[in-house]
C-alpha cells in the first residue's frame, strides 16, 4: 500500500483521470489544462478546490515519476496528455472490478460516503442494481489481498447508514471535513513564483548591463 499511498491532490488528480477514462473517453488522456478544471469542477467533488495549474502539474511530475500516471505525447499534437496507470493495467498491481473502481473513483472525489450515497451517484461509472451489490463490492475492497482499500468509519449520531473512506491518502493529507475552499497551499506557491521573478529579473538587468558594454566597446 505504500506504492499507493497518494496526498489529497495526488487523489484528486487520479479519481479524475478514472473517471474520465469511464465517462468521457473520447476526451481521455486529459491535458494539464482539463485536468486542472476536472479537478476544480464544481459538481461531483468534494470539497471543491481551486487548485492552481502550477500545483496540478507538481502533483502529475510525482505521480508520473512513481509510475501512477503516464505521459502521451502524440505526433500530432504539442500538448502533452496525461493517463493513470493506478489500477487496472498491465502496469499496476492493483485489479479492480467495474464495480470496485467505480466505488475508489467516488470515494477519491468526493470524500467518505455511505452505500446509499455511492449507489446513488454512480450512474455514470457503474450501475448497481442494489444496495447489497454496493455493499458486497465495499466488503471486497475491505478484504481483498494487498488491501484494505476502504474502511468503514463510526457511525454518526443519528445516522443509520455507516460511511467508507479509502485508505490511499495519509490522514495528515485530508482536508477537514466541511472545507471547500482547499486551494493547494496557494501561499507556497505564490511565493515561489515571487522569487523566481526576482530571479529573472535580475538576469535581465544583468543582460542589459552586458549588452550595454559591449555597445559602448564597439563605439555604437
Amino acid at each position: 500500500m505504500i506504492y499507493h499511498q497518494v496526498s489529497f491532490i495526488e487523489m484528486r488528480v487520479i479519481g479524475c483521470l478514472l473517471e474520465k477514462e469511464v465517462t468521457t473517453p473520447d476526451q481521455y488522456p486529459l491535458s494539464l489544462n482539463a485536468l486542472v478544471n476536472a479537478c476544480n469542477q464544481k459538481s461531483n467533488r468534494e470539497p471543491v478546490t481551486q487548485l492552481s495549474e502550477l500545483a496540478v502539474q507538481d502533483a502529475v511530475n510525482a505521480l508520473v515519476e512513481r509510475g501512477l500516471v503516464t505521459e502521451i505525447t502524440g505526433s500530432h499534437s504539442r500538448v502533452s496528455k496525461y493517463q493513470h496507470r493506478f489500477c487496472n493495467t498491465e502496469f499496476s498491481d492493483l485489479q479492480f472490478s467495474p464495480a470496485q473502481t467505480a466505488i475508489v473513483t467516488l470515494l477519491f472525489l468526493r470524500g467518505a460516503q455511505t452505500p446509499g450515497e455511492l449507489r446513488s451517484r454512480s450512474g455514470r461509472l457503474h450501475n448497481f442494481q442494489s444496495l447489497e451489490e454496493v455493499t458486497s463490492a465495499l466488503q471486497s475492497l475491505q478484504t481483498q489481498t494487498g488491501g484494505p482499500y476502504v474502511c468503514s468509519l463510526p457511525r454518526e449520531p443519528g445516522k443509520r447508514e455507516q460511511r467508507y473512506q479509502e485508505c490511499f491518502c495519509s490522514e495528515s493529507e485530508r482536508p477537514l471535513q466541511g472545507d471547500v475552499s482547499l486551494t493547494d497551499k496557494s501561499d507556497d506557491h505564490t511565493e515561489r513564483l515571487k522569487a523566481r521573478i526576482v530571479e529573472l529579473e535580475a538576469q535581465v538587468e544583468t543582460l542589459n548591463a552586458r549588452i550595454q558594454e559591449l555597445e559602448n566597446a564597439s563605439g555604437l
